[in-house]
């Protein structure tokens, strides 16, 4: 993963008309093998409540994209990481909902025991198998828009943009040595906001 993510030439934005996001990528080991960190947000949120996400927000002023991902990562699943753990950065993506996000990618080792977020922002973090991700996306066309909206199944329902995209780039590049790009995915209207 680290030798294909090195490889990779990722496709930083300069938009600075757009609030500046950091994503943790965060792989781990477990007993069935490499998993994904995804958190479910808590069904209380303003905003994108009870969705799939990884975890991350807003960077402060004057915080790198890897700071704020591991920042971020602590806080929402009390998984700490240091800036060695990460391996590489995917494309930037920008969102309806007005955010540039920098995804990080973080090696998180073996798991420390349970992992947790507060309450009121994540309902629970889950441990995702990578076989059960590293699947083709399912698109689907919405009238409000002309480029194909991304999901991926899990666990009985789906993950959508920007997250999907997110970690369907990651499958790709970091499993597969792939280019893949995921910009021209969108997501589904309820994500806009």
């Amino acid at each position: 993963m680290a030798a294909n993510l090195a490889a990779f030439r990722r496709i930083p934005l300069d938009r600075p008309d757009l609030r500046r996001a950091s994503v943790a990528v965060c792989v781990m080991t477990g007993s069935s093998g490499e998993a994904l960190l995804i958190t479910r947000r808590a069904s209380t949120l303003r905003s994108h409540a009870g969705q799939w996400a990884l975890p991350g927000g807003r960077r402060e002023p004057g915080e790198s994209a890897e700071a704020a991902a591991l920042r971020e990562l602590a806080e929402e699943t009390g998984l700490e990481a240091g800036p060695d753990a990460v391996l590489g950065l995917l494309d930037d993506y920008v969102t309806r909902s007005g955010y540039l996000i920098t995804p990080v990618v973080v090696w998180g080792g073996a798991p420390p025991g349970s992992l947790a977020g507060p309450p009121g922002e994540v309902s629970r973090v889950y441990q995702i198998p990578l076989a059960d991700l590293d699947v083709e996306p399912e698109t689907v066309t919405i009238p409000e828009s002309d480029a194909p909206v991304i999901r991926l199944p899990l666990l009985g329902r789906y993950v959508h943009a920007p997250t999907a995209a997110i970690i369907y780039q990651f499958c790709q590049v970091a499993l597969h040595a792939a280019e893949q790009r995921v910009a021209h995915f969108d997501a589904p209207v309820f994500a806009w906001r």
